[in-house]
C-alpha cells in the first residue's frame, strides 16, 4: 500500500491479548510499529491479563512515547474476555487481533487490509510460521513438529497454502467491525478454542474467512516438553466444550488422538485378560512408532539430523497430550455436564 494514499485508507485497531509476557511482548510490538501501514491509522491496545513479570513495565519505558499504543486491564484473566476489552474501546474500521507470543511481516497489516478489501471476506488471515521458543535442540524440534502435517494435521494457517482459500478458521484474524455488530463478542466460557468458536458463528451466519499465503507472521512455541504437554491438554480439553457449544464437530482429524489414546488404553487393559489385546497393543504403538520415525527423518534429514533423538517422544506428547486432554473434556462436558465457567479461574494456564 503505498503511503500517499494514507487519507482513503481505513482506520485499524490492532488488539494484542497478554499475560506475563515480558520476554515477548517488545519483539511483538517493535514488528508492528516497523508495518508499512501509517500510524496515524492505528491504534494498538495491549489488553494485559494482570500480569505479574515485568511485561507493563517492558512497554512503559519503551512506548512512552507512542500515544496510540495503550494498556488496557484484563481482570478476568483469560484471552477471549481480553478481545473483548479491546473490541470495546477500538475505533477502528478493522480490528487486528494479534498475538504477544508472534512477530509479523512489515507487510502483514497492510497484506490483510488489502485482502479484506478486495474481497468478499468478513475475515482474512495468512501463514502463522513457527519459530523455537529457546535457541536448544528441544525447543527447535519442538517448532519443526508444531509445523508438520503428521504433528498437526491439515490446518493451512500453519502448513501453508500455495493459493488463497477460504478455510474455517485463521490465527489471529483481520475482522471487518461490523462482524461484531452482527454475531456478538468472542465466548468468555472458553479459555482455548474460542476464536474456533467465533469464526464457526460468523460462518453460521454467512459469512467467509479467507486465507491469504501472503500474509505471513511468526509464533514462538512452548521452549520445553512440560509447557508442550499443558499446552495440547488444554487445547484437547476445551474442544469438547466448543464442539458441544457450536453443536458440530469440525474435522474428523480432531477425534483421532482421543481414539488413538482410548484404544491404546482399552487394549492395554483387556491385555491384562487377553495377550491377544497385548499383542494388538504393541503392534498398534509400533505402527504409530514407525510412522513417527518416517516423518522424524524426512525433517531431520532437511535441517538436523540431532532431531532424530527428540522428534518421535514430541509427536508422541502432542497427539497423547491433545487426546487425553479431550477425553477428560468429554467426561467433564459432555458426560457429567459441568458448567463451561466452573474452574476456569483456576486453571494453571501456560501462558
Amino acid at each position: 500500500m503505498a503511503q500517499s494514499n494514507t487519507v482513503n485508507m481505513p482506520a485499524i485497531s490492532v488488539i494484542i491479548s497478554c499475560r506475563n509476557e515480558e520476554r515477548h511482548i517488545k519483539n511483538c510490538l517493535d514488528s508492528i510499529l516497523e508495518q508499512d501501514f501509517p500510524q496515524e491509522k492505528m491504534e494498538i491496545f495491549v489488553v494485559d491479563g494482570m500480569s505479574e513479570d515485568a511485561t507493563r513495565q517492558v512497554i512503559a519505558e519503551n512506548y512512552s512515547d507512542c500515544l496510540f499504543i495503550r494498556v488496557l486491564d484484563n481482570p478476568d484473566r483469560i484471552t477471549p474476555a481480553a478481545f473483548n476489552v479491546g473490541i470495546r474501546a477500538a475505533k477502528g474500521d478493522i480490528i487486528l487481533i494479534m498475538g504477544a507470543h508472534s512477530i509479523y511481516e512489515k507487510d502483514y497489516i497492510s497484506q490483510c487490509v488489502r485482502h479484506l478489501i478486495d474481497s468478499d471476506a468478513d475475515n482474512v488471515g495468512g501463514v502463522c510460521k513457527v519459530l523455537p521458543g529457546r535457541d536448544t535442540l528441544v525447543a527447535k524440534s519442538i517448532a519443526h513438529a508444531l509445523c508438520c502435517p503428521f504433528g498437526v494435521g491439515n490446518s493451512y494457517f500453519r502448513i501453508g497454502s500455495r493459493a488463497r482459500r477460504y478455510v474455517d478458521t485463521v490465527f489471529g484474524g483481520c475482522y471487518r467491525r461490523e462482524v461484531f455488530d452482527k454475531i456478538g463478542f468472542f465466548d468468555t466460557g472458553l479459555v482455548r478454542g474460542q476464536d474456533t468458536e467465533f469464526n464457526t458463528r460468523l460462518i453460521d451466519s454467512g459469512g467467509k474467512i479467507l486465507l491469504a499465503p501472503d500474509i505471513v507472521s511468526y509464533y514462538s512455541a512452548r521452549e520445553n516438553l512440560l509447557k508442550l504437554w499443558k499446552m495440547e491438554w488444554q487445547y484437547g480439553y476445551f474442544k469438547p466444550l466448543v464442539i458441544k457449544k457450536v453443536g458440530k464437530l469440525f474435522t474428523f482429524r480432531q477425534v483421532i488422538p482421543p481414539l488413538f489414546v482410548l484404544a491404546l488404553a482399552l487394549m492395554l487393559m483387556l491385555g491384562l485378560i487377553s495377550k491377544i489385546f497385548m499383542l494388538l497393543f504393541f503392534c498398534t504403538l509400533g505402527l504409530y512408532a514407525a510412522v513417527s520415525v518416517v516423518f522424524s527423518i524426512m525433517i531431520a534429514f532437511r535441517h538436523d539430523l540431532r532431531y532424530l533423538f527428540f522428534l518421535p517422544f514430541i509427536f508422541f506428547m502432542i497427539h497423547v497430550g491433545w487426546g487425553s486432554g479431550f477425553v477428560k473434556g468429554v467426561w467433564d462436558y459432555w458426560v457429567l455436564h459441568k458448567d463451561s465457567k466452573s474452574g476456569l479461574r483456576d486453571l494453571p494456564l501456560t501462558r
